[in-house]
């Protein structure tokens, strides 16, 4: 389990695209990662979701490049690095997942 919590009550769920812009180190939506589950918590509503990893992976490997060009990129300068996330809106985000389960 990884956890990601949010500090103000937003609708999207803010997709780590790239945790060092610069050097072009993937983000955790697109690396492989040693957990089955992301707990993305909203800490002021007091909610949390569970995104399965391999299906939120996914999910953003068939709609990542359109989800950037929809919702646009945020960036968060840190000291030595800049991240780069992708807000996308929690209903929007939850059926791609339900869908990446589905294979055919």
């Amino acid at each position: 389990m990884d956890e990601k919590i949010r500090t103000e009550d937003w609708p999207d769920v803010l997709l780590e695209r790239w945790s060092d812009e610069a050097a072009r180190s993937p983000g955790w939506v697109q690396k492989p990662l040693a957990a089955d589950f992301i707990a993305y918590a909203h800490a002021p509503a007091a909610t949390c979701v569970l995104l399965p990893v391999p299906a939120l992976q996914r999910a953003w490997r068939q709609h990542g490049r359109q989800w950037i060009g929809l919702y646009g990129q945020r960036r968060a300068r840190n000291a030595g690095y800049t991240s780069v996330s992708v807000p996308v809106p929690r209903g929007v985000l939850m059926q791609a997942i339900v869908e990446a389960m589905f294979v055919s």
